[in-house]
């Protein structure tokens, strides 16, 4: 009965976890880019009163042990990469990217971060940051007499000044071996880590990367019903759990009462 306190703690700590991750990715429904999380459950250790397998005399063997699990845990949230719906806004500095890649952004610090939220502007010198100010690696800053500024689908950029079209540069796009390993930073960003490997540089539309679409932005990939759903399955876990934690205690203050 021990156990089963113990083993059903276990699964209401679990379920709450899963309701603070499905609560981030409601609150995140209209981030630009947001990858949702998708919790992963692990059982925990065995007690093993017998082992499969083991000698019963006479050469017999158990066809099964007797192992009772002591209960569940979050092992992980892995991001859900799978595309948003792109929204036009048919504003010349917002960048969708329509398939595999990312973004790559310097930050105040120097250091380099990823991302999928391709809503640019211009700062005071003309170069393409990001909402938070981290400047757009890859592309020259842009006069600001210009009178139009182009992203083609292959990422590069262009500007028109008193009639004339000059490159700018090229925005490239980035990928990595294991995308979910990589580490969140809050604002849009993220970074790598041995779990992702480093990133590899491509141009847009070749390589397996993404190709650009210019005046767009890639919403948010929750679904708002699939998340209640597995609320609802979270609540349900964690109400059951409860329940088991009430009936091994009403059994122990039987076995407690029998001596009366």
């Amino acid at each position: 009965m021990v156990r089963a306190l113990s083993a059903s703690a276990s699964g209401m700590l679990a379920q709450q976890q899963n309701v603070d991750n499905i609560a981030n990715n409601l609150a995140n429904v209209n981030t630009t880019g947001f990858k949702r999380g998708q919790v992963m459950f692990q059982d925990m250790l065995y007690d093993t009163v017998r082992a499969p397998g083991g000698a019963q005399g006479n050469g017999n063997l158990t066809p099964s042990g007797l192992q009772l699990g002591l209960g569940s845990r979050m092992v992980s949230i892995a991001k859900d990469y799978s595309p948003g719906t792109l929204q036009v806004t048919n504003s010349p500095l917002d960048v969708a990217i329509n398939g595999v890649g990312f973004f790559q952004v310097k930050q105040p610090d120097g250091s380099l971060a990823y991302t999928r939220d391709g809503s640019f502007s211009q700062n005071a010198t003309g170069n393409l940051v990001t909402a938070d100010g981290s400047l757009i690696n890859g592309v020259d800053a842009i006069d600001p007499n210009a009178t139009a500024v182009t992203i083609a689908p292959n990422g590069t950029v262009s500007e028109t000044v008193n009639g004339a079209t000059t490159q700018k540069g090229v925005l490239q796009l980035y990928r990595f071996a294991n995308p979910a390993g990589l580490q969140a930073l809050g604002q849009n960003l993220l970074s790598p880590s041995d779990a992702s490997g480093q990133a590899q540089a491509g141009t847009p539309g070749t390589d397996g990367m993404g190709s650009l679409q210019q005046g767009s932005l890639e919403s948010s990939n929750v679904q708002v019903v699939t998340e209640m759903v597995n609320l609802i399955a979270a609540q349900r876990g964690y109400e059951m759990n409860s329940k088991a934690v009430q009936a091994s205690d009403e059994m122990m203050q039987s076995a407690n009462n029998m001596k009366r």
